[in-house]
């Protein structure tokens, strides 16, 4: 067992949360450098804080406990058949929100189309409230999960004074007032996911309603947007046509696509645990009351799995890589992996596949600065714009996609 490399400081002084949070990438680039080393310590939010950028040491933080029974019971809600129930609204809800992207004949500013697609996907399948049916409801729900959100990220300080609130007392009211919407759902809707939640066997009354408000939070539908925009981007321009293409008629290529734009644009830059106990990670000793962070931005260029780590490569995972999805992080891993993960997978592949029937695209302007921030969410900082251009019905008609 190895020390780990690195230095974490002092209290306070020492501390070098602000230097992450400005630029992830560059910060665990350096040290991996500086340490020759994928596992480093450093300090973040005041705490010693190993940070692991390995397969392997992700794969030993994630996946080494088994799933509770809570867990268990919340799984049958996106798997099988209730998974299968929802396919027709997915695709209803690309093609209301995605079919008129050409029509202005103006560039789309992609980022925001695609959230606006994940808040309806969102609501309408956890909370049964769809905008053609209930705007107003609609948009009360949409601007409550969006006060709720950035007040959460803002300084966690609840204050209030005549004429001005922080974000954070902001964001506990939003959530009050969500909270009661989520309980009339829940005592007065029998149909679809609410229905479902309600008959399963939960630990207390309280915990249907938490868990609805974290499946309607607003960080669902950014990191879906996210993930769309990245791979619109990919596969931008006339140098990507056949990419397109093949992407279009070969479903095992399409996967390596899509794996490919999670493997190197994951939406979120990693998670953040607490050692209760002197642990092993990487081969590195990582003492009680550490802080433990995968950083999946580098688990997923580890050049011992992965060749050519940052090229997009789609048809590595039909050689090198096949069978090897558990190897990435977007969402998680192993038992601490996102619950509805099979639930975005679906959704990714019906809208993805939705426009390569469709459009053809490309960047408008060509030359945009597409530089990533990664946080909350990954996405180019400046939101990018792109045209798209309505594909000859009878072309897509005739595409076999099976």
């Amino acid at each position: 067992m190895s020390k780990l490399p690195g230095n974490a400081g002092v209290s306070l002084l020492g501390d070098k949360s602000l230097e992450f949070y400005r630029d992830p990438v560059s910060f665990y680039r350096q040290r991996i450098e500086k340490h020759r080393s994928r596992v480093f310590q450093s300090r973040l939010l005041n705490r010693p804080t190993a940070f692991i950028c390995s397969v392997q040491g992700m794969r030993e933080l994630l996946c080494g406990e088994e799933a509770c029974l809570l867990r268990l019971s919340l799984t049958s809600l996106f798997t099988g058949r209730c998974l299968e129930s929802w396919t027709d609204y997915i695709t209803s809800v690309c093609e209301r929100c995605l079919k008129d992207l050409s029509l202005s004949g103006q560039p789309e500013c992609v980022y925001t189309v695609f959230k606006q697609l994940g808040t309806e996907l969102v609501l309408g399948l956890y909370l049964n409230v769809r905008p053609e049916e209930q705007p107003e409801l609609f948009q009360e729900i949409t601007e409550l999960c969006t006060q709720h959100w950035h007040g959460l990220i803002s300084a966690p300080l609840s204050v209030k004074v005549p004429m001005w609130s922080s974000g954070f007392s902001t964001a506990m009211e939003a959530r009050d007032k969500l909270m009661e919407i989520i309980k009339d759902k829940l005592e007065n809707d029998t149909q679809g996911f609410v229905g479902s939640l309600r008959s399963l066997p939960l630990p207390d009354s309280s915990s249907a309603s938490q868990h609805l408000l974290l499946f309607i939070s607003a960080l669902i539908p950014k990191a879906l947007a996210s993930l769309l925009t990245s791979f619109t981007l990919a596969l931008s321009g006339n140098e990507q046509e056949e990419t397109r293409r093949r992407a279009l008629t070969d479903a095992v290529y399409m996967q390596g696509v899509l794996l490919e734009v999670q493997r190197l644009w994951p939406p979120f830059i990693g998670g953040r645990r607490i050692a209760d106990q002197d642990s092993t990670l990487a081969g590195f000793h990582v003492p009680k009351g550490h802080g433990v962070m995968y950083i999946s931005h580098s688990v997923h260029r580890d050049p011992e799995v992965f060749q050519q780590p940052d090229s997009f490569l789609p048809e590595r995972w039909s050689g090198r890589n096949a069978g090897q999805e558990h190897f990435l992080c977007s969402f998680g891993s192993g038992p601490r992996n996102c619950i509805g993960v099979k639930l975005t997978d679906a959704f990714l592949k019906e809208a993805c596949m939705y426009l390569l029937k469709h459009y053809d695209w490309c960047l408008e302007p060509p030359s945009q600065d597409l530089e990533y921030k990664w946080l909350p969410v990954s996405r180019p900082a400046n939101p990018p714009t792109i045209s798209f251009t309505r594909l000859d019905p009878t072309r897509s008609d005739k595409i076999d996609t099976r």
